[in-house]
């Protein structure tokens, strides 16, 4: 009997110690379990090596198109428009008739004028050699010193009147020239104002019609006197290099096309304008097609300079903290996040210009940046390509610069 409880006493000792053993191995096995998640997993991301190259800082500047030459078309003398000799939104040649003045009242004042000039030299003819033969006669006492000068006064007189006839004469002439209105310029000209048998006076407020000088023509655009100090002192501190005196200025026309040929800067304006704060520049374009018309709205490109050591990085690795600066994740040499506070400058397409904040080698983190945070570890899974070369608001590739 008692070896029958010392049996029993055993088999329930050896199933405690079982259960003991099982639940050891299953806490264990939780414990594991929970532990798991707490060992630290090394994220991989996508990096864009930074690299400095040269380039081609540009521009982009909204303005309109002006005639190089505008002449609006007056008469000059009054009367009744006989003819009208041009056609509208043709081309003209300066000096092309364009306008018939009734020239009768003119014609006859010339014709007038001509025979005052005849008058005039006649007195002349009997005047000079009076004044020899009363000289001769003073000196032997044949005329009295009077009449000798009343002989000279005469002369001098009939000389003033041939000179003063001839001069009524030319101005009769130039009035009967001026009924021909002819073009003051070479150039496309507009819709007439008048037609014929309308009177027109000298001088008129209102032009007869209007004359452009459409090829070349000018692009007058607007910068702020900001933006213009920034890229002078640029120029001064070596930051930026010029090429030659005068920019290059491409045009981008309203419908998003680009025209074909390039302009050159003329000038800018010596003042800034009180209200806007804006300076005015001024490009030459060649234009033998006439395709820029005055008025136009267009979006000039101008170049500025050349960056020799300028960084241009993708706008997805550029993000803004809370301050509003903008900020980037670099990964280290030590293989770690490290975040850097960046000065941008302008957009190039899908690129930041950054001024300060990245240097030449390193990798920018432009992928999986939601993975990582400063200071923890990860590995350049794969490097991201080069954004595209053209730029859209600000800056070419100078390398690519031949190639456009």
């Amino acid at each position: 009997m008692e070896a029958f409880f010392c049996k029993k006493t055993m088999l329930r000792t050896a199933g405690a110690v079982a259960v003991v053993s099982a639940l050891a191995v299953m806490a264990g096995c939780s414990k594991s379990a929970s532990e798991a998640p707490h060992q630290q997993q090394v994220a991989e991301v996508g990096v864009f090596k930074v690299a400095q190259a040269p380039l081609q800082i540009t521009t982009e500047l909204p303005g309109r198109t002006a005639a190089y030459q505008v002449a609006e078309v007056r008469p000059q003398v009054s009367g009744l428009i006989q003819k009208r000799l041009f056609v509208e939104g043709a081309d003209v040649k300066a000096g092309m008739p364009l306008y018939q003045i009734d020239p009768a009242t003119y014609q006859a004042s010339y014709n007038s004028a001509k025979a005052a000039l005849s008058k005039a030299l006649a007195n002349l003819l009997t005047a000079a050699p009076k004044v020899q033969r009363y000289k001769e006669l003073v000196a032997i006492e044949g005329v009295s010193k009077q009449d000798y000068d009343d002989a000279v006064a005469a002369h001098e007189q009939a000389k003033a009147d041939v000179e003063s006839a001839a001069a009524a004469l030319e101005q009769a002439k130039i009035n009967v020239g001026y009924t021909h209105v002819d073009a003051p310029i070479s150039g496309r000209i507009g819709r007439s104002t008048v037609t014929p048998g309308a009177l027109v006076t000298a001088s008129q407020t209102n032009a007869l019609t209007t004359v452009q000088q459409l090829d070349p023509i000018y692009v007058d655009v607007t910068q702020t006197s900001e933006d213009m100090l920034r890229l002078k002192r640029e120029v001064e501190s070596g930051g930026l290099k010029k090429d030659g005196s005068q920019a290059k200025v491409t045009l981008v026309l309203s419908d998003g096309t680009k025209y074909a040929i390039a302009g050159k800067l003329q000038f800018s304006d010596v003042t800034v304008d009180p209200g806007t704060g804006n300076v005015t520049l001024r490009a030459l374009f060649p234009n033998p097609k006439h395709d820029l018309l005055p008025g136009m709205f267009v979006r000039a490109v101008i170049e500025s300079g050349v960056d020799e050591h300028a960084i241009a990085v993708p706008q997805q690795g550029v993000t803004r903290n809370a301050k509003g600066e903008a900020t980037a994740l670099v990964l280290n040499k030590e293989g770690k996040v490290e975040q850097r506070t960046l000065v941008t400058g302008a957009t190039l397409g899908d690129k930041w210009l950054v001024k300060s904040g990245l240097n030449d080698g390193d990798l920018l983190i432009v992928e999986g940046l939601q993975k990582v945070k400063p200071g923890a570890p990860a590995n350049a899974a794969k490097p991201v390509a080069a954004p595209s070369a053209v730029a859209v608001g600000g800056a070419v590739p100078a390398n690519a610069k031949s190639a456009q």
